[in-house]
């Protein structure tokens, strides 16, 4: 509403009459409206694409009135009627209108037949806008002329107020330095030339060293992180951690409140006991002083300092793209047919970009280091002693699978009993050198002397993409780095000898190994 009013006020100091702009003015309703039942059949809403094409759309509808408003009022001022005035300058004036919106929508052409999730993403602000102009060319070939035919004034000298003749005397100087710079560049082609062909080279250069990135970096007062433990570490280990790293975050003077969890599907991969995650709201602008990247580099170092509790922080943005949940705004994912490929390389790929000073917060959601104590049971010498597997399985339950023994009842809820070790004994493995199972005389019988215990390392998850499995590094920019800069040391990196192998080994099966933004 408010672009189409100044877009009017604007059109009334050229013009100076009252009639004319609502002759020019009418065409943006006009078109905007009728834009709205073109989404409607599209199956389009109200979004921010759609809405910022809506926008963009009111300085242009109305320019195809203007122009053909001008023509028409050229033939009045020569003494032609109103109705013959409408017709012909209309007539003339047809082609021009409908080139320049040709030309309009042919813009946005790339970015209607653009695939992927970008292209899905800008294709309503692409179609929105183009039927808005469509409409437009429709409105000012029609009701423009229609309009002058029946209100344009008689007399339309173009600059009737004093507001209209100070800016018909501003146009004119205007038009007397065009005159003066036009004629002295014609009397210099060789030096406008050759500026031409300088301005051309500054630009390619400028192309080639400006800092690239894919969208600008939000601050919307919110932030998202997540703690990666080493992976044997406990459950209630973690709890410590993550209240060690609240608390740290609490100090902040720019923070305002903090969310964190650990347990349940906080994992990347899914159930994660070594991860947690944080939820970080942010003071306003006004109160911290600081953008949220800032307040992210303050707190850094600071939680770098807590032993065992490694966090990744980073900005939320309104507008992802691509990739999948991690702990760092921008993705490398490494995929692979074999596992145990992975296992061998992504680490060495880790470790060659862990090394770059452009990116920081490097972290990677390979989990296949987690600890395992197996219990084998010797089935001969448990034969002897009376004792079958079913007895030894529900030994192991009552003392580590939280059996429900009983329900105790009250008069507003009931309670489950649950029968388990003592609490500090649940993450000691030496624990199953104390158990003992009852045999059928009634006599205890240690598991020592039927098992052997063995501690072995085990994936805690596997992740996948795309129905392969995949490790994904993830990283955030360091200050000052554009996102271009960083994929050209990721590219640099990776084309050495020893990482370019495995990953060309890769391209005949058609698994990529590219950066992904989230």
């Amino acid at each position: 509403m408010l672009g189409a009013l100044l877009a009017a006020l604007i059109v009334l100091l050229f013009l100076g009459s009252l009639r004319s702009t609502l002759i020019a003015a009418i065409s943006i309703p006009v078109s905007i409206i009728s834009t709205f039942g073109l989404m409607k059949a599209a199956g389009f809403t109200l979004n921010l694409m759609t809405l910022l094409a809506l926008a963009l759309a009111v300085g242009i509808v109305i320019d195809d009135a203007i122009v053909v408003l001008e023509n028409i009022v050229r033939h009045r001022e020569q003494g032609v009627g109103r109705l013959e005035a409408a017709l012909r300058g209309a007539r003339e004036i047809g082609f021009t209108v409908l080139s320049i919106s040709i030309s309009l929508i042919a813009v946005f052409i790339p970015i209607l037949l653009m695939g992927g999730l970008v292209g899905r993403l800008f294709r309503e602000f692409a179609m929105t806008l183009s039927a808005a102009i469509v409409i437009s060319m429709v409105v000012s070939l029609t009701t423009t002329p229609m309009m002058c035919a029946t209100l344009l004034p008689v007399a339309e000298t173009g600059a009737s107020s004093r507001l209209g003749r100070l800016a018909a005397r501003a146009f004119d100087g205007l038009l007397r330095s065009y005159d003066v710079t036009l004629s002295w560049a014609l009397r210099h082609r060789r030096v406008m030339l050759a500026v031409a062909i300088a301005s051309v080279a500054v630009n390619a250069y400028l192309f080639a060293i400006v800092p690239k990135g894919f969208f600008p970096q939000q601050d919307n007062g919110r932030l998202t992180g997540a703690i990666q433990a080493a992976q044997d570490t406990s459950f209630q280990a973690m709890q410590q951690r993550l209240h060690a790293v609240v608390g740290v975050i609490t100090e902040d003077p720019a923070v305002g409140s903090v969310i964190g969890f650990t347990g349940g599907s906080s994992g990347p991969g899914g159930v994660a006991t070594n991860v947690a995650r944080l939820f970080i709201s942010l003071k306003p602008l006004g109160e911290r002083k600081l953008t949220a990247d800032q307040v992210i580099a303050r707190l850094r170092p600071k939680l770098a300092a807590i032993p065992g509790a490694p966090t990744f922080l980073q900005s939320v943005q309104d507008l992802r793209v691509g990739g999948r949940a991690s702990n760092a705004q921008y993705q490398y994912t490494l995929q692979g047919e074999d596992v145990h490929d992975l296992e061998a390389w992504a680490p060495r790929v880790a470790s060659r970009l862990s090394a770059l000073p452009q990116l920081v917060d490097f972290n990677s959601d390979q989990q296949d280091k987690g600890h395992q104590t197996s219990l084998v049971i010797d089935r001969s010498s448990a034969s002897r002693l009376g004792l079958t597997a079913e007895v030894v399985d529900n030994t192991l339950y009552d003392a580590f699978g939280q059996r429900q023994v009983s329900t105790m009842y009250t008069p507003l809820n009931q309670y489950h009993v649950v029968m388990e070790v003592a609490p500090r004994f649940w993450q000691r493995p030496d624990t199953l050198r104390q158990l003992y199972v009852r045999a059928p005389n009634g006599n205890p019988v240690p598991l020592s002397a039927f098992g052997s215990y063995a501690e072995t390392t085990t994936p805690l998850a596997v992740n996948h993409q795309s129905q392969f499995p995949s490790v994904t590094l993830s990283f955030n920019l360091a200050p000052g780095v554009s996102l271009g800069d960083a994929v050209n040391a990721i590219e640099t990196a990776t084309r050495q000898r020893d990482v370019a192998d495995w990953v060309v080994a890769l391209e005949p099966r058609g698994i990529p190994a590219t950066p992904r933004p989230w």
